[in-house]
């Protein structure tokens, strides 16, 4: 099978498993709308979840990942298996040290970076519950981020289909989260909260198996002065100020929604769940495909395949 065949196969298997987390994730929306509505209840929410996400979007499942893969198959192509596996260790070591950090932090700042991203919140009870939301959610970031480094490996190793399935079950844990928890508790808007931080423990751990069997194992690494982990930080920097542009609207946009009637940014929100999903579907695919198929060629020096 030539090259160009592989990355269509693949990208079909991704935009398949795309379009089922899609589908969940529209699935989700449903479950949350049907027992919240749009209402001041789940702006809170949304609120409370764009500050996670946005890092997600800028670090974890773009930048990161982009910068990755590219380091990652040079490695593995001119240094061989062992030291393509020791990177992979240093990176997560990395991420539990430094993504850790940042969710330590805004667990403990979260009522400054609500009052930030959300200044027309200005009724206690629902900044306090944005807050509390905002401290459940926060570990979501490391554990998208190591989903992320995890499914950077296995592309790598061009396993597409279940690393792209992943937030399927992210998805699912979250619309089951709901339907089994918030009708037992105090505070209902709660449960979509556990939900995200339970969906991003198993986006993670359904990639672990995987991971294992590629030969690839956990451990602590501290050689942050490996070649190919500075790589990688001269390639988040351009990348990250990019996505930056994409998100900074995202950020205003919330912020001039907060001071408008209750349910705006869940409007808002529901909105851009619209516009994204061809995107995710189409766009995301062939560039997920065809990164490490690319970056194999970059390495071996091929530039005109």
């Amino acid at each position: 099978m030539t090259e160009s065949r592989k990355i269509a196969r693949s990208a079909s298997l991704i935009s398949f498993a795309t379009f089922i987390s899609r589908i969940l994730g529209f699935v989700r929306d449903v479950v949350i709308a049907g027992f919240f509505g749009a209402t001041g209840l789940s702006d809170t929410f949304f609120v409370a979840f764009r500050i996670p996400n946005l890092l997600r979007e800028m670090f974890a499942e773009g930048s990161m990942s982009s910068a990755f893969i590219p380091v990652l198959t040079e490695t593995r192509i001119k240094k061989g298996e062992e030291e393509a596996r020791r990177l992979a260790r240093i990176t997560f070591t990395f991420i539990i040290i430094v993504v850790g950090s940042i969710c330590v932090a805004g667990i403990i700042f979260a009522p400054v970076i609500v009052r930030v991203i959300a200044p027309g919140f200005t009724q206690p009870e629902q900044l306090a519950t944005t807050v509390l939301l905002t401290r459940i959610m926060f570990p979501f970031l490391l554990l998208v981020s190591l989903a992320a480094l995890t499914m950077g490996v296995l592309n790598v190793e061009r396993v597409f289909f279940i690393p792209a399935l992943s937030s399927a079950w992210f998805n699912i844990a979250i619309i089951f989260t709901i339907i089994l928890l918030s009708s037992h508790l105090s505070r209902p808007i709660l449960a979509v909260a556990i939900g995200v931080t339970v969906g991003g423990i198993v986006q993670y751990a359904t990639q672990i198996p995987l991971y294992l069997r590629k030969g690839y194992t956990y451990g602590i690494d501290t050689n942050f002065r490996n070649e190919g982990l500075k790589r990688m930080a001269i390639l988040v920097l351009p990348l990250t100020l990019g996505l930056a542009v994409s998100q900074i609207n995202i950020f205003v946009s919330t912020i001039l929604a907060s001071f408008l009637p209750q349910g705006s940014i869940a409007y808002l929100y529901y909105s851009m769940r619209l516009i994204q999903f061809p995107v995710g579907i189409f766009g995301v695919a062939m560039g997920m495909a065809a990164l490490p198929a690319l970056s194999a060629h970059a390495a071996k020096g091929d530039m005109e395949s």
